[in-house]
């Protein structure tokens, strides 16, 4: 027997919702051809134009192997072109394809429409607490994982 009653499980209900609006990115991209992983990787894309497949990994928040897997699907086909950095011959820049560009706008317009809905469940005051509740879960996570990992050190 548990010491602590699912219904007390905060992560629970977190994920709960993190897979709820999974479910709805991944229905409205759909149409668009893309999964919410790759939306995500087109989106960061928009704004770092050349940016690094490890970069992009952390942005996301997926590890490297799961980006260069996103980007060899993206770039099969046609919608990012990666190519060799100037000066550091071990690193691909990556942009989007005037095509990517095309399909990023088409995916946006309806991933914004999932990000608004949801918003509207909120007033103004609620969404500002949820998102300042959810960071402060997020913060604890991240602290938890650090005393995690130094715990976890050999003496």
């Amino acid at each position: 027997m548990t010491s602590m009653p699912p219904s007390e499980r905060l992560g629970s209900y977190i994920k709960r919702a993190e897979q709820a609006l999974t479910v709805a990115k991944n229905a409205a991209l759909k149409p668009a051809g893309v999964t919410v992983p790759q939306y995500s990787a087109l989106l960061f894309l928009t704004g770092n134009p050349g940016i690094s497949a490890a970069a992009l990994a952390r942005l996301c928040g997926v590890t490297p192997p799961t980006m260069n897997t996103i980007l060899n699907n993206l770039q099969e086909r046609g919608l990012i072109e990666r190519s060799q950095h100037e000066w550091h011959r071990n690193v691909l820049e990556t942009r989007l394809t005037e095509r990517g560009a095309e399909v990023m706008r088409d995916a946006d317009v309806r991933a914004i429409r999932v990000e608004r809905a949801v918003g509207a469940a909120f007033t103004d005051e609620e969404r500002a607490t949820l998102q300042d509740l959810l960071t402060r879960c997020a913060d604890a996570f991240d602290g938890i994982r650090a005393e995690t990992a130094a715990d976890s050190k050999p003496v």
